[in-house]
C-alpha cells in the first residue's frame, strides 16, 4: 500500500508511476485519497478539541460545585452534554472516513522502480539475456502431455474425476520426480542461507491484505466462506505475514525464509494451447524464497535471489532466459519482477517457471512491518522481497520434453539421479 504521505509529496511521481502501470483511474483515486485524508485531519483536530474543552469544564464543574455555584455547574454541564454528542459524531465519521480512505488506497497498484521500461504486455518486455543451449531433439519428439501418458506419470484423467480439470495425479516415477525436484530446491535454498518454514495453506483476509492478494485477486483465490479463509495461491502470502505487526531487530536482518507448499489458483478464464498439460494447473507444488531487508538492501537482495534461481536453472541443464518486466505485465503489488522462462523444445516456446519481485515498502506498509534505526528515532518500514525457486510444472514439463530420447526414453539431469533414484524415465 502507497504512503499517503508520498502521495502528497510527490504526487507528480505518483501519477507518473500509476500511469506507467496503466492505471486508468490514478488521477481521480489519487485526489480522493488526499480529499479523505485531509477530512480525517480536521475531524480528528475538531474531535481533540471537543475532548479538551470537555475535560477543562469537567475541572472547572469540580470546582464549583465545590463552591456551591450549582446554576454555575448545570450551564457546564449542559455545554459538556453537548460537546460529548460532538465527540461521538467526529468519531463515527472518523471511522467512516478511515475506511473509505483505506479502501481507496488498497485500490493503487505499487510505484514501479525507474528501471522498468515502458510496455503494455509480455511483448513489451526487456529480456536481460539467455543462456543455455537449445536442445535438439529427434524426429519422434512428442510433446509432454503426451510423454507423461505414454510413461503412465501424470494422469489428468485421475484428476478430474476425484477434483476437476487443472488437478493431475502424479504417479510413479512422476510422483518421485516431484519429490525429488521439491527436496533440490529446499536444499539448494538452504545451503544459500535460507530458514526453512512450513506455514499453514489457509490463510485469513488479514493475511491477504497484508501481502496485496486481496481485493486486487480476490476472484483468482479459492475461498472458504463458513470460516472466512483462503487457500494460498503462492508460499509468499503465509511466510510474509509470519512478521505482520513486527518490529524487527536490526541484528536479524536480513530475515530469508524458504517454504514449500502446495498453491492453488483459479485461472479464471484460462483457456487454449498454452494452458495444455502441465502449462496452467489450480494446484501445483512450488518452493518459494522470501527475504525482508533494510531498504537500502533490497536491490541487491533481488540480484542475489535471481541469481539464486539462475543456479538451480543451471544445474537442471535448461535453456533459459531473464526477462524485466514491462510497466502493463508486472504484477499489481511489484515494484521490479524478474522473470526466469525455460524454453520447451517440444512446444518451441518459453515457459514461465520464476518470478522474483522488490516490492520496497508496499506489502510492508500494509502489514506494519517495520525496524527501529539505530539513533532510536521513529520506526520505518522494511522491505519485502519473494522469487519462486522454482514451480514444479513447467520445469517438469522441460525436463521431459527437452530430455527425450529417440527410443522414448527420458534421461535426467545428473543433478537429479541421487535424489530420484533413478537417471531416466521409461
Amino acid at each position: 500500500m502507497l504512503q499517503v504521505s508520498v502521495l502528497k509529496e510527490h504526487p507528480e511521481l505518483v501519477l507518473a508511476g500509476l500511469a506507467k502501470k496503466h492505471y486508468k483511474t490514478a488521477e481521480a483515486d489519487v485526489q480522493a485519497i488526499l480529499t479523505l485524508d485531509q477530512r480525517r485531519k480536521d475531524l480528528q483536530t475538531a474531535h481533540d478539541a471537543a475532548q479538551a474543552e470537555a475535560n477543562e469544564l469537567a475541572r472547572q464543574i469540580g470546582s464549583l460545585m465545590k463552591s456551591g455555584d450549582k446554576a454555575g455547574a448545570e450551564t457546564l454541564k449542559a455545554r459538556t452534554a453537548e460537546l460529548k454528542q460532538q465527540t461521538k459524531a467526529h468519531a463515527d465519521e472518523l471511522s467512516q472516513v478511515e475506511i473509505a480512505l483505506q479502501q481507496t488506497l488498497y485500490k493503487l497498484p505499487n510505484l514501479p522502480h525507474s528501471s522498468v521500461p515502458e510496455g503494455r504486455s509480455a511483448q513489451d518486455n526487456e529480456v536481460v539475456r539467455e543462456v543455455g543451449t537449445i536442445p535438439t531433439l529427434p524426429a519422434n519428439a512428442q510433446p509432454h502431455w503426451e510423454l507423461i501418458k505414454k510413461h503412465d506419470i501424470i494422469d489428468f484423467e485421475l484428476g478430474n474425476k476425484i477434483t476437476g480439470a487443472g488437478f493431475p495425479v502424479y504417479k510413479k516415477q512422476g510422483a518421485r520426480l516431484q519429490r525429488a525436484l521439491i527436496n533440490f530446491f529446499l536444499d539448494e535454498a538452504r545451503a544459500a542461507g535460507y530458514e526453512e518454514v512450513q506455514p499453514p495453506i489457509l490463510v485469513n483476509e488479514a493475511s491477504g491484505y497484508g501481502t496485496g492478494q486481496l481485493p486486487d485477486k480476490e476472484g483468482q483465490m479459492y475461498h472458504d466462506e463458513r470460516d472466512n479463509l483462503y487457500l494460498i495461491p503462492t508460499a509468499e502470502v503465509p511466510i510474509t505475514n509470519l512478521y505482520r505487526d513486527e518490529i524487527v531487530a536490526l541484528d536479524k536482518l536480513p530475515i530469508r525464509n524458504a517454504g514449500h507448499t502446495p498453491c492453488f489458483r483459479r485461472e479464471a478464464g484460462s483457456w487454449g494451447a498454452d494452458v495444455r498439460g502441465l502449462n496452467r494447473l489450480h494446484q501445483f507444488d512450488k518452493v518459494e524464497i522470501v527475504q525482508i531487508t533494510l531498504p537500502e538492501q533490497s536491490y541487491s537482495a533481488l540480484e542475489e535471489m535471481v541469481a539464486h534461481i539462475e543456479g538451480l536453472l543451471q544445474k537442471l541443464e535448461l535453456p533459459y532466459r531473464v526477462l524485466r518486466l514491462c510497466g502493463g505485465d508486472m504484477g499489481f503489488t511489484s515494484a521490479l519482477t524478474f522473470d526466469l522462462e525455460v524454453w520447451s523444445a517440444a512446444q518451441g516456446r518459453w515457459l514461465e517457471v520464476s518470478s522474483a519481485s522488490n516490492f520496497e515498502t508496499y506489502q510492508a506498509n500494509r502489514l506494519k512491518l517495520r525496524y527501529r534505526p539505530e539513533d532510536g528515532a521513529k520506526t520505518q518500514l522494511l522491505h519485502t522481497l519473494n522469487g519462486s525457486a522454482l514451480a514444479l510444472p513447467r520445469i517438469v514439463a522441460a525436463l521431459l520434453e527437452n530430455n527425450q530420447l529417440e527410443d522414448g526414453s527420458i534421461h535426467l539431469p545428473e543433478v537429479l539421479h541421487s535424489y530420484c533414484g533413478f537417471s531416466k524415465i521409461g
